[in-house]
Order: C-alpha cells, then sequence, then structure tokens
C-alpha cells in the first residue's frame, strides 16, 4: 500500500518551508481577508452598473439572476481550492496545483495570471481610494475646503497621486507582518458591511413606503432567472463582469502556510467567504436594482453616466438631505474608501505569496524568495508587487485612463482563466480517486470540472463581445480599438501572452522548474495519489 498522500505531501512541504509565520491567523482572519480582497462595496459601486447594461444587449432587472449564477462557478471552484489545499497547503495555490496537475507550462501561466491580474486591479482600487479620500472630505461641507477638496476628486492627477500613497502605505502595512495584516482589516470590513446593510435596508424600506424615486421598481422573483436574456450578447459579458465582483475569496488559500491547521482553514474560509458574499450581493443588488430602476436617465441603472459609480449618484437619494442623511453620506463615501483600501492590502498579500512560491520552486528569480527574519513576510515580493503596482498605474494614467478602464474591464478573463484552470486541475489531480466515495466524486470531480468548463465557455463567450470595437468608447462616443478589435479583448489576451514570453526568457536560462524537477508531476498507485518515483525535489 502507498505512502498516504497528506503525509508524503507534508513531508514535502517541510523540506520546501518558505519562512513564513505559522499559526499567525484562524478560520475568522481567513474569511475576513477573503471577504476584504473582493472589496464589496467598491466591486459593487464600480460595476454593478455594468451588470445591468450586459453586453450589446441588455440585462436590466435580472441583474440578480446574474449574481446568483455567477455565485455558482465561484462556489464550485472554492471547492476546487479547499480540495487541492488539503492535499498540498502551498501558498503557490493555482501556480503550484497547476504544475502537479498538467505540468511547468500550465502552472507558470496559472501563476502569471494571478499576479497580472492583480497588478491591473491595483491601478484601479488606489485610483478610488485616492478619489474616495477628497470625496470623503468634501461630504463636510466646510466653506471653501469642501469646494477644493470636490475639485481635487475630479482631477485625474490628484487622485492618482493619492492612490500611489495609498500604495505606498498597504505595501508597508504587508511588509510588516500578516498579523497586522489581518488585524486591520477586521475594523475595515466590519464597517464595510454595517454601512451596505444599512444602505439596502434603507434603499428597500423606501421602496416598499413608496417614498422611493420616479424610476423605483417594486421587487419581483422574475429578477432571480437570468435565461430570459440573451446568452452571448448579454448574459455572458455580464458574468465576466459579475465574477469580477466575486473574485478576491480566494487570498484566504494564499496565506495558507500562515494559518492554523492550514491544510483545513483555507479551504473552509475560502468557501464561507464565497456564501457570505453571495448572500451580502443579492441583497444590494436587489435593493439597488429597486430603488433606482433600470432605465437610461436618471438614477436608472442603465444611465452609462452612472454605471462607474452606482453608490455616489444613489446616495443622496436614499438617504436624505437632512443631518441624518449627510452623515450616512459621508459614512458611505468612507466606505467605498475603506473597501479599496482594504482591497489594495489583501491584493499586496496574495500576490506576494504567488511570487515567493514561484521563487521557492525555481520558476522566478531567486531574489522573490527573500524572506525578512523578523517580519516573516516576503520582502522582495512584497515591495516589488507595491513598485509594480505604482509604475503601471503612472504609466496607463499617462497613457490614457480610457485604456486604463480596458484593462480593468479585461480583469475577467485572467480571472476566469486562472479560476477555470484550478478547477480542471483538481479534477485531473484526483482522477484516479474519484471512484473511492461518492464524496470525493462529486467535492474533488464533479463540482470542480463543471466549474472549470462554465468559466472557460463563458471567457470564450465574453472575449468574443470584448472584440467588438463598440464594446469600450471615448466620452465622444468613439469606439477605443486595438488592431481593429475592442481594446478590451485586446488588452486581456496580450495580458496572457506576454506570460509565454516570460516563459521563452526564462527558458532559456535552463530554469530546472521547466524541466519538470522542482515540482514533481502525481503518479498512482493502488487507487491512491503519489509523488512520480521517476521525478526528484532539487
Amino acid at each position: 500500500m502507498s505512502e498516504p498522500l497528506i503525509t508524503t505531501v507534508a513531508r514535502d512541504a517541510a523540506a520546501n518551508d518558505k519562512g513564513l509565520k505559522k499559526g499567525a491567523i484562524g478560520l475568522l482572519g481567513s474569511v475576513v481577508v477573503a471577504t476584504a480582497s473582493t472589496a464589496p462595496a467598491y466591486s459593487l459601486a464600480a460595476t454593478l452598473g455594468f451588470v445591468v447594461v450586459g453586453g450589446t444587449a441588455f440585462v436590466g432587472t435580472q441583474a440578480p439572476g446574474v449574481i446568483l449564477l455567477a455565485f455558482i462557478p465561484m462556489y464550485l471552484i472554492a471547492q476546487a481550492y479547499k480540495e487541492l489545499n488539503a492535499t498540498d497547503p502551498d501558498c503557490g495555490t493555482t501556480f503550484t496545483w497547476a504544475t502537479r496537475a498538467f505540468g511547468p507550462i500550465a502552472g507558470w501561466m496559472g501563476g502569471w495570471a494571478i499576479v497580472v491580474a492583480d497588478v491591473i486591479v491595483m491601478a484601479n482600487l488606489a485610483y478610488i481610494a485616492g478619489q474616495y479620500t477628497f470625496v470623503f472630505f468634501a461630504g463636510f461641507h466646510i466653506p471653501g475646503f469642501s469646494e477644493v477638496m470636490a475639485s481635487l476628486g475630479d482631477n485625474i492627477w490628484a487622485s492618482t497621486i493619492l492612490g500611489v500613497l495609498w500604495i505606498a502605505l498597504m505595501t508597508w502595512i504587508c511588509y510588516r507582518g500578516i498579523e497586522i495584516s489581518a488585524r486591520l482589516q477586521y475594523a475595515l470590513l466590519g464597517f464595510e458591511m454595517v454601512l451596505l446593510f444599512v444602505f439596502a435596508g434603507i434603499a428597500l424600506t423606501r421602496v416598499a413606503t413608496g417614498d422611493g424615486v420616479a424610476t423605483s421598481v417594486p421587487f419581483s422573483w422574475s429578477w432571480f432567472n437570468p435565461f430570459t436574456v440573451d446568452f452571448s450578447q448579454a448574459l455572458a459579458p455580464a458574468l465576466l463582469v459579475a465574477i469580477f465582483i466575486y473574485w478576491g475569496w480566494d487570498s484566504a488559500v494564499a496565506v495558507n502556510e500562515e494559518t492554523r491547521d492550514p491544510q483545513k482553514t483555507p479551504g473552509r474560509a475560502a468557501v464561507l467567504s464565497t456564501v457570505l458574499l453571495l448572500v451580502t450581493y443579492l441583497l444590494v443588488t436587489i435593493a439597488t436594482v429597486s430603488f433606482a430602476g433600470v432605465g437610461e436617465k436618471g438614477l436608472g441603472l442603465g444611465n452609462l453616466d452612472n454605471a462607474g459609480d452606482v453608490f455616489s449618484a444613489m446616495a443622496p437619494a436614499v438617504f436624505g438631505g437632512g443631518p441624518v442623511g449627510q452623515v450616512l453620506q459621508v459614512l458611505f463615501a468612507l466606505t467605498i474608501l475603506t473597501s479599496a483600501a482594504a482591497s489594495t492590502q489583501t491584493t499586496i498579500l496574495p500576490t506576494a505569496r504567488t511570487t515567493l512560491s514561484m521563487a521557492v520552486h525555481k520558476a522566478v528569480p531567486e531574489q522573490f524568495a527573500r524572506m525578512h527574519p523578523r517580519f516573516m513576510t516576503p520582502t522582495w515580493s512584497t515591495i516589488g508587487m507595491g513598485i509594480a503596482s505604482v509604475v503601471f498605474f503612472l504609466l496607463f494614467t499617462l497613457i490614457s485612463p480610457l485604456l486604463l478602464n480596458a484593462l480593468v474591464e479585461s480583469l475577467g478573463v485572467m480571472i476566469a482563466f486562472y479560476y477555470g484552470l484550478t478547477g480542471l486541475a483538481c479534477a485531473w489531480f484526483y482522477r484516479r480517486t474519484l471512484r473511492s466515495s461518492a464524496r470525493n466524486f462529486v467535492f474533488r470531480g464533479l463540482f470542480p470540472f463543471v466549474g472549470g468548463v462554465f468559466l472557460f465557455v463563458i471567457l470564450g463567450y465574453g472575449l468574443v463581445q470584448y472584440a467588438t470595437p463598440e464594446w469600450l468608447t471615448d466620452d465622444a462616443g468613439k469606439p477605443v480599438t486595438i488592431f481593429g478589435l475592442g481594446a478590451t479583448a485586446v488588452v486581456g489576451v496580450l495580458g496572457l501572452l506576454v506570460g509565454f514570453v516570460l516563459i521563452a526568457l526564462w527558458w532559456r536560462r535552463g530554469s530546472a522548474f521547466f524541466r519538470g524537477r522542482v515540482i514533481p508531476r502525481m503518479a498512482f498507485r493502488d487507487g491512491d495519489v503519489i509523488r512520480d518515483p521517476n521525478r526528484v525535489l532539487d
């Protein structure tokens, strides 16, 4: 009989101890990190309007159905993360697991997709954090001061410079250690969730009592059926946007080597956080659709003037103009600010650990594996993530804010790719053990496989819509294209293709990783998964 899989992996993990602080956070801390990484308030504010608009067709009041449908692949992939982490709790997550299942090229591309997606989103998160800092102070209505703050909030470079400072601050916090990062998230996420539920409760109450606005519509159970809209033209692009709203829960697994009971806690946190996000998103989406409606004028969610930030347009109408309403408006602006700031921090954490794992396994330069002896955090990986984010942020702000929008919209491509790859990797990883029990067949095979295929299908359909020249337009309504195709699709595909260029460069340097000698593939004996006896750890 072969040696038990978990014992074998645990021994290999000990041989590759990366120097991270063990047992630093528990289940609650992991759930908080996972939920905060999604930036619920910011994500809803920035993308709910685009979910409603959909693609070239219109999703409208079926937005809650889209949110519910997008949860399904997220839950299925969260189960894949849970199962893979139980066997191999490596902070490289998709990078490590896809390498074990499919080989070094697939694994490296999974890691690259994580890194490039996180660097791209950092630019948008930092900009929102900078802008809402000014919006928050403008809300105090101090003569002269508020006008200056409002003006700075509308200034691209003022928000950009302050956003850079936010990146620097959050990079420093991540550098100081996982425990201080987790403690900060308790406060930021708690405040954020309370204000979101207050917003939803007031909006629903006002509609129910007839105190809504002219565009308000009563709730209908039919909103939960997303299949009344065209799949390829509306539903698939809307799902890619909705997946972005959920994206980030895997941060709980990226800090697996720093959690208590690393083989169980991170996976449980991933699943719990997706369920918590579903409840939050459904409630807020229903309240927003009901209060604002989906029209193309005024507060309507179909109004593209409000699509980039639906909450800023709605908050005055929802909270009212009295003293209490003005206080709630200021606090709600602070919610968007803390949401973006919290997600900035929790985006740095998993990316630094992905590159740390890649460096330990010789897939990137070994400098990225350096650890701080006192804080027990990756030094080059953490600071490098902050520097890369700042450079990227400034570069594309200089080139064109519209191109930055295309980059942010392309995130659905990266997310669907590496989440989908993880699902397929799980099913293949355990392929010869699936018949050992009904539980293994469902959670190790069926759920991950269906989730992976689902994500790759909507990725394909979504790219077709992203490639249409009219997908992204400038302020004058002129299409923003690259090579005659929609900029969003081109940027998304090119972002992944750059990974193959880097693979070629690193391969030419003779990396042991691409010879398969660092992370061994899996083999089977007697129905159990074992290390391939023909491959050894360097």
